[in-house]
């Protein structure tokens, strides 16, 4: 089954997420940044977007635009993007976008190394995590046989894309759709998975798996209550301990 959604910063202006839900929109992919750390990249919709998506019960995912030259700076613009999604959930993935102008003379294997450094930085944090770019830039600035851990977002403007469902979960047919709600025109995107089951099921991205820690019950110590919750935590979990 396909799923119909949007992407949309804040060059989409103001957008009015109840006439988009009405609309069948069925997810959206929000930018919280792009580059290293300054408040001025900063998406200026993207606190209102996810407020607006989560209260509509719109499913959302997150992408940070980058400028890195280096797999240094790649780490340094994934932490940025943590701080800006700390304590959110996200049904849809958490994206590295890489297709910037003043990044393609670098070459394939810097590149590929910039994207797995952003990758791993934010996998390991806990996200299910995935690569933005053209099918240009896939073909030739990224070296596809190091990125196949990685699901990929494929932007191909064109009625039939290079790739299909095989290539990657998600793909953006066209700059130009218009949608109610958005006065703009706005990209548009089938995802081929469900991701919301996927990523729940997980526990990935602020969906931790609960478990609950009683120590009377559990024939625990307070102590070793606290040791067992700390334990399952280190592992994505989301420990709750309880008294009896």
């Amino acid at each position: 089954m396909n799923f119909i959604g949007i992407d949309v910063s804040h060059h989409n202006g103001n957008i009015n997420w109840d006439k988009v839900k009405a609309a069948g929109i069925n997810f959206a992919i929000l930018r919280c940044g792009y580059g290293r750390k300054s408040i001025k990249q900063i998406d200026k919709q993207f606190e209102r977007n996810y407020r607006e998506c989560k209260r509509t019960g719109v499913p959302v995912g997150v992408y940070h635009y980058s400028y890195a030259k280096t797999a240094e700076d790649a780490r340094l613009e994934a932490d940025f993007m943590l701080e800006l999604i700390k304590g959110k959930q996200f049904e849809y993935p958490v994206i590295f976008d890489i297709e910037d102008k003043g990044q393609e003379a670098f070459g394939k294997k810097v590149l590929t190394d910039i994207t797995i450094a952003f990758c791993e930085r934010i996998e390991t944090a806990g996200y299910y995590t995935a690569v933005y770019s053209s099918a240009d830039w896939f073909t030739n600035k990224l070296d596809l046989t190091r990125l196949e851990q990685y699901d990929k977002w494929l932007a191909h403007w064109c009625k039939s894309p290079k790739w299909g469902s095989e290539f990657g979960g998600l793909w953006q047919y066209t700059d130009n759709g218009r949608v109610d709600g958005i006065e703009t025109a706005v990209d548009m995107n089938i995802s081929y998975r469900d991701y919301p089951s996927i990523i729940k099921r997980a526990g990935l991205n602020g969906y931790g798996k609960t478990f609950s820690v009683t120590a009377q019950k559990d024939g625990l110590t307070s102590s070793e209550a606290d040791t067992l919750a700390e334990k399952v935590s280190s592992l994505g979990m989301t420990a709750v301990k309880r008294g009896s």
